[in-house]
C-alpha cells in the first residue's frame, strides 16, 4: 500500500481551547505517539488531509508525515468525528518503523452471490467483519476479499480457509467468517382451525367467568358462616305471665 504524504506542525496551544483554535484556523488537531518517544501534539491542514484521503481504501493508511523538517512513518490509528457535522475533530498517528511488524485489524469484504441464497432461498450470515493480522506496514492489505459464491445451505467459511499473502493471521482459526443457513419457515394454520379457535375463545372466557363467580360465591358463604360462628346467639327472654 503506497504511503500518503502529509505535512504537519507542532501545536503550541494544548487542551480543548488549543484544539478549538486549530479547527477554527482550518486545521485538524492530532497527536503523534509511539516508537519509544514522547507524544507530540500536531496539527494537519483539513483541506490537505481531505484531498489525501479521498478515495483511499482501507482503515490503516500508511502516512509519511513531514513535521518541521523531519519526516516520520506513521499509521492513522483513530479518527474522531463530530456526530452532528461529521467533520474530523482529532487524529491519532502512531509512529512506526517500516522494518518492524505491526498488528492491525483488516476489514473482511464478502464477494459473489452464494448459490444457496440464489437457488435455495438461504440466508447469508456474515459473522466475522474483520481479521487481526501481523505484518510489515507496507504489506497491510486494504481489505480481505472472501468469495462466497460456492456456499450452499449448511456450508460455511472459517478463518483457516482464508489465504492472505505476506501476513500472519492472529484471529482464531476456527472462527466462522460466513455461512449460509436455511430460511425460517412460518407454519400457517388451516382456515378451519383458525375459525374453530376464534369460536372457542368466548366460551372459554364465559366458562372462566362463571367459575370465578362460583368461587366468589363459595368464599362469601364461608365468610358468612365464620362471622355467624364468631357472634354468640342472644338468649330468648322468658314470656311474662299475666296476673289474674
Amino acid at each position: 500500500m503506497p504511503a500518503i504524504s502529509l505535512t504537519g506542525s507542532r501545536r503550541q496551544q494544548l487542551g480543548k481551547g488549543g484544539a478549538r483554535k486549530s479547527r477554527a484556523a482550518g486545521q485538524i488537531p492530532g497527536v503523534l505517539y509511539g516508537h519509544g518517544e514522547d507524544p507530540v501534539s500536531v496539527a494537519i491542514g483539513a483541506v490537505e488531509f481531505d484531498q489525501a484521503m479521498r478515495g483511499r481504501p482501507g482503515a490503516n493508511p500508511l502516512v509519511n508525515l513531514k513535521l518541521e523538517g523531519n519526516e516520520v512513518s506513521a499509521l492513522i490509528r483513530a479518527v474522531q468525528y463530530d456526530p452532528m457535522t461529521h467533520g474530523i475533530l482529532h487524529i491519532d498517528f502512531q509512529h512506526i518503523s517500516l522494518t518492524e511488524s505491526v498488528e492491525v485489524m483488516v476489514a473482511i469484504h464478502l464477494t459473489g452471490l452464494a448459490v444457496g441464497v440464489k437457488d435455495a432461498g438461504g440466508i447469508l450470515e456474515h459473522s466475522l467483519r474483520s481479521l487481526e493480522v501481523r505484518c510489515l506496514p507496507t504489506a497491510i492489505p486494504a481489505s480481505i476479499d472472501v468469495d462466497v459464491s460456492a456456499l450452499n445451505i449448511g456450508d460455511s467459511i472459517h478463518v483457516r480457509d482464508l489465504t492472505v499473502a505476506n501476513v500472519t493471521v492472529l484471529t482464531d482459526r476456527d472462527a466462522t467468517v460466513a455461512a449460509v443457513v436455511a430460511p425460517t419457515i412460518m407454519e400457517e394454520k388451516p382456515v378451519e382451525e383458525v375459525a374453530a379457535t376464534a369460536t372457542a375463545e368466548p366460551e372459554v372466557i364465559t366458562k372462566g367467568k362463571k367459575e370465578e363467580e362460583g368461587e366468589e360465591g363459595k368464599e362469601a358463604g364461608k365468610e358468612a358462616k365464620a362471622e355467624k360462628a364468631e357472634k354468640p346467639e342472644k338468649a330468648e327472654k322468658p314470656e311474662k305471665k299475666e296476673k289474674k
